[in-house]
């Protein structure tokens, strides 16, 4: 396209021509000589501004197109691609695949902020690092699990691969990725053995030449470590090892959002629609800077201002609260209890008072919960 017709599209309104002129922007910048020109800061800056002020106004289909030419590129703003890696799935699919620009920074932030859908792309991404690997096995979220089970290139350590086959116990998905993945050792491949059907077994035996007298042994002492585990009430001990353990996932996953500037307000309705009401308290405290036990006695107690006011000081909106304020008495018995009458006083702990301010009154108030 001549330099003339792209001026004649800059000019105009049409939505249509403002298309045409984001996608001949993208096709000049990926000449070879332009793109050695595109890393300048300068040129970076103004290309940042006229492609989002596009992006705003384009259709689904032109930001999709504009997704995949833009999935491999080097030049491309950074804040286009993360527009775009939070765009509909369809379309940051290709960007969360292969995008040199997405930074470990930013895949944790997609963990922590997308769907479910933008999860599993994160977890499939090729040469996944560490600090996001992390995260994942943190979050423990089965169906990223699962993708990440199924990723060779993720730089999965022995611990990682550990606490991936321990998952396998309670989410069949991983079973089958796994047995196939190739830093399986023989030992963690004895373990998964005791959990996978009859054709997983095989494979399992014939690529790490099992012996059969250890798999009758192995499968021997489960059965009688599952019958002593049976507590008298009927209530099973690994169950309750498994919720310690949840709780402690939640804490690390808390303690790396936190540091990495990722635990923000928005995390805690999250948490509360997947029903994880631990991680919405361990993440209020955190972001809060109160006790956790002040927290937790503040969402079992009948006043639920207590609740409003350890919300309005890490930033929650007044309209949010409600929604809040339901999700944790679903997830709690009713409590904390008040009904009606407590969400009216709840809802006064968002008065004119500074986020400092409402701090300071909850920590006081929480000392004679």
């Amino acid at each position: 396209m001549s330099s003339e017709s792209l001026l004649d599209l800059a000019k105009s309104r049409a939505p249509a021509d403002r298309e045409r002129l984001l996608l001949a922007i993208v096709d000049l910048c990926d000449t070879g000589d332009a793109a050695e020109a595109m890393s300048a800061p300068p040129i970076r800056a103004l290309l940042n501004s006229i492609f989002l002020s596009l992006v705003v106004e384009a259709e689904r289909d032109i930001r999709r197109r504009l997704a995949e030419k833009l999935a491999t590129s080097e030049w491309a703003p950074p804040a286009l691609i993360n527009v775009l890696a939070l765009d509909e799935i369809e379309i940051a699919r290709p960007i969360i695949a292969a995008s040199p620009l997405l930074q470990d920074r930013d895949l944790v932030r997609l963990l922590v902020e997308a769907t479910i859908e933008h999860q599993i792309e994160v977890a499939r991404r090729p040469q996944l690092s560490e600090t996001v690997v992390s995260a994942i096995l943190c979050q423990a979220e089965p169906a990223v699990l699962t993708a990440l089970a199924g990723n060779p290139s993720a730089q999965l350590g022995d611990a990682d691969m550990a606490e991936l086959v321990e998952s396998a116990r309670q989410i069949a998905a991983l079973r089958s990725p796994l047995s196939r993945h190739p830093k399986l050792t023989a030992e963690l491949a004895l373990r998964l053995y005791l959990w996978v059907g009859q054709a997983l077994r095989q494979t399992l035996a014939e690529r790490f030449r099992l012996d059969q007298a250890d798999l009758d042994r192995m499968l021997a002492a489960a059965v009688r470590d599952a019958h002593a585990a049976v507590a008298p009430d009927g209530q099973g001990l690994v169950v309750v090892a498994r919720d310690g353990e949840r709780e402690e996932m939640e804490s690390r996953l808390t303690q790396k959002l936190h540091a990495a500037g990722q635990l923000r307000p928005g995390y805690l309705v999250r948490a509360l629609r997947e029903g994880r009401l631990t991680l919405f308290c361990t993440a209020l405290a955190m972001l809060g800077r109160f006790e956790a036990d002040h927290i937790r006695r503040a969402v079992d107690s009948d006043r639920p201002e207590l609740l409003g006011l350890a919300c309005a000081a890490v930033g929650i909106d007044r309209s949010v609260f409600p929604t809040i304020l339901q999700l944790v008495r679903q997830l709690n018995g009713g409590r904390p209890a008040g009904g009606a009458e407590g969400a009216r006083r709840a809802a006064g702990a968002f008065g004119p008072v500074t986020p400092k301010v409402a701090g300071a009154a909850f920590r006081q108030a929480a000392i004679t919960i």
